[in-house]
This record gives structure tokens, sequence and C-alpha cells, in this order.
């Protein structure tokens, strides 16, 4: 799964610093960045902190977007975000709460890295997962705008796919109670804009399918860090991706 991520503003804002001129950067910081949480060192799905997506019909301008998708025929936000934080791949043009938005609310969520637990007994040790050459990853989601009925606010919200681990997450993710490791959906550099590509037919579903498979390992990098939960997490800080070592925990990957 996908609960934990870090994301600074520089990373969440990648593809509108690579496509877009120093204006449109000025405005999403002066004015834009304010509506969020940034900059999260440390921040669990849990707290449905507010970051920057980008849609198809925003691609390289950055919309906020609060994690927690809340579907369109959810009465209470509080009733289903806890439970959409995730969307599993193999289902998402089925499940009821995404089917939707998978065909026509695809987004992108850039971030520095994620963080996963480890159970080593009755312990938990969490590591935090990057990529190597230490890029922005960009991460499959599905977003949708959600009135509240009873308040008449509008909300953006999105959740992140996940698929299947590879093999370094597989050791990571070792969770007892989940049928098998997972992990969130890296989208390869160049492949992006697909994701975000105008839906049409069973064909293009076909073509998303392909994009929701596990990322490479080789180009991967994990190491073990401090407690993320409970009195001794260091919380929403710089520190929050430091090094720890646990006795008989392998420590690095």
């Amino acid at each position: 799964m996908c609960y934990d991520v870090k994301a600074q503003t520089e990373t969440q804002l990648k593809r509108a610093i690579h496509y877009g001129d120093e204006n449109a950067i000025r405005e999403i910081k002066e004015k834009l960045l304010k509506e969020t949480d940034l900059p999260l060192f440390h921040v669990t799905g849990f707290q449905h902190p507010k970051m920057f997506i980008y849609t198809r019909e925003s691609p390289n301008y950055p919309v906020v977007s609060q994690w927690g998708l809340v579907p369109g025929w959810a009465r209470d936000k509080k009733d289903i975000w806890n439970k959409t934080l995730n969307a599993r791949g193999e289902t998402i043009f089925e499940k009821n709460s995404f089917k939707r938005s998978a065909r026509d609310k695809r987004c992108i969520i850039c971030i520095d890295g994620f963080y996963e637990h480890h159970h080593h007994g009755k312990e938990t040790v969490p590591y935090y997962i990057s990529r190597k050459d230490k890029k922005p990853i960009s991460l499959a989601g599905l977003w949708n705008e959600w009135t509240d009925p009873g308040t008449g606010e509008v909300l953006n919200t999105f959740s992140i796919v996940t698929t299947e681990g590879n093999p370094m997450m597989a050791e990571i993710h070792n969770n007892p109670k989940l049928k098998g490791p997972r992990m969130p959906v890296i989208l390869p550099d160049g492949l992006e804009d697909e994701w975000l590509a105008e839906y049409g037919d069973e064909l293009d579903q076909k073509k998303l399918g392909e994009l929701l498979r596990p990322y490479p390992e080789s180009e991967m990098t994990a190491h073990t860090v401090g407690k993320l939960r409970g009195k001794s997490a260091v919380g929403n800080q710089p520190e929050a991706t430091d090094h720890f070592e646990y006795e008989d925990v392998k420590g690095e990957y």
C-alpha cells in the first residue's frame, strides 16, 4: 500500500517547472501554494493533506487536491475517504468508488519518495523508498471533485493507484495480513502523459492497464528510518528520512 509520503514543494512543481514559464511558477508559489500543506517531509494519508496533482484538464499547472478520494455518490466524506487513500490497479475499472475516475479523471502526483513498514517479529520497522537517481517520482492517481450535499462545499480529492510489489518491495512490505506485497504505481519517465490521455474504448483501457506494473527494483533504493508512529515519531520534519539502524534488520537496499 502507500499511506505515507515525502513531497517537497519543488518536487510537487516538477511538471509546472518543466513545462511552464516564470510567471506561472511565481503565481503558483505566491497564491496556490498557500492552499496546500507543503512542504511534507512525512505525512500519512489519514491526515488527508492538501497537495498538488496534475490532471488531463490541467496537465502542466497543478491543482490543489486532498488525499482520500470521495466519489460523487458519497453522502459524507468521512464515511469513505479513509478507505480510498489507495486504489488497487487491478480493479479500478470495476470498483464503484473508482471506476468513473479511472475512466475520466486520472492524475499524476509528484513526490520525493514514500514510506513502508516491514514486519520484524512483533515490531514494525519503517523504510523510506525513493529513486536511485533522486529524481521526483510520478505516481499514477485518480481524482474526483465532490460537492458536500449538506454545506455545498466543493472538494477536490485524489487516490494513489497501487500494484503488485517488485522483489525489493516483497521483502520490505511483508505484512502477513495482506494478500501479497504492494507498491504505488510509479510512471516511467516519458510515459506520464499516457496516463493522462483521453479514454475512448476498451483498447485504451488495455493500454492504461499496461502502465499499472511494478517499477524496476534496480532503479529504486530504500533505507530504514526512525519510527513514523507513536510518541517517538519525528513528525513532519526533515529528519524523517534520516537513516536509522535497527538490530537484525537489513538497513539498506
